[in-house]
């Protein structure tokens, strides 16, 4: 009797590491391409859940297809990933850098996802996408020089820019160097923008500038509006204000940190109507968070405003 419940015991105490075990293993795939618990594509070089490798934008543009997830095996560092080859609206083309280093990145495509590249010293802008339904996120662009200084510009509608970085726009030589800009002379108006947890760090600009087609310089045709700017870092160090919209209906700006003692946060102006503004972290020497003009009043919920934009 005494050596059956021992036997019992042991069995029992077995059952009980096995289960342990059990629950310690992830549940998610393993392996090189299973995906991990987060959306992130940019895991490091030759683990990145891809679909087909290329050594050439030319060759991706040429071999990729709706859902694939495209690696480069080629050296980009010297030149800029131009991305031409777009998915469909289900399943969206997925360019994944791994932390890979390019000279800039120019997107001229709809349905596309740019994912993970580094760019050191860019041409300006660092990062310019014009396309319909574009993601580009966990980027890094320090120091864009030439042109406008910019590091993002974005056209188009249903736009995402997220968990990118932006670090030393200089605005010498006559430029007005911001983090993001986008605008309407020429080129397209932008709907449904979402600007969410992205680093503008020492920008001698604005983190954003937002022109619709009606500022004055746009060109006149259509609308802007629709944008929302959440959870992000904002270093302005030159400007009086760290956001500024022209002409751009329905912003919502909401849990930012401004960082840097501008003269105000948020401009708004010509007809910059339907704003809404709350939850911003205000570095204390902001005299006051939003300026406002009499256009843009029509629809505005938030903190009292301090003065003209």
């Amino acid at each position: 009797m005494r050596i059956t419940w021992r036997l019992v015991l042991g069995f029992l105490a077995v059952s009980v590491l096995a289960l342990l075990a059990a629950l310690a293993r992830p549940s998610w795939p393993q392996g090189r391409d299973a995906a991990g618990p987060t959306a992130s594509l940019t895991t490091g070089k030759g683990t990145e859940r891809c679909t087909l490798r290329a050594a050439t934008p030319r060759e991706a543009a040429r071999r990729a297809k709706p859902g694939d997830t495209v690696c480069f095996d080629g050296d980009l560092s010297r030149q800029r990933l131009v991305i031409t080859k777009g998915g469909s609206r289900e399943h969206p083309i997925a360019y994944a850098g791994g932390g890979e280093a390019v000279d800039g990145i120019t997107i001229e495509a709809d349905d596309v996802i740019v994912d993970g590249f580094r760019s050191l010293r860019p041409e300006a802008p660092g990062i310019e996408l014009t396309g319909h339904r574009v993601t580009v996120r966990n980027n890094t662009v320090i120091g864009p020089r030439g042109g406008d200084g910019d590091g993002i510009r974005f056209f188009g509608d249903d736009l995402t820019i997220a968990y990118n970085t932006v670090r030393d726009t200089d605005n010498g030589h006559g430029r007005h160097a911001d983090c993001m800009q986008t605008f309407a002379s020429d080129t397209p108006t932008s709907h449904r923008v979402r600007i969410e947890n992205n680093r503008c760090e020492d920008i001698d600009n604005m983190c954003l500038m937002a022109e619709g087609p009606n500022d004055g310089e746009g060109d006149g045709h259509g609308t802007t509006g629709d944008f929302t700017i959440r959870g992000n870092h904002c270093e302005t160090l030159r400007a009086s204000q760290a956001l500024m919209f022209e002409d751009v209906r329905n912003a919502t700006i909401t849990g930012n940190e401004f960082a840097a003692p501008t003269h105000h946060a948020i401009g708004l102006a010509y007809h910059s109507t339907g704003a809404r503004v709350g939850g911003n972290t205000l570095h204390p020497g902001i005299r006051y968070e939003v300026g406002i003009d009499a256009s843009s009043r029509p629809g505005y919920r938030g903190p009292k405003p301090g003065g003209l934009p």
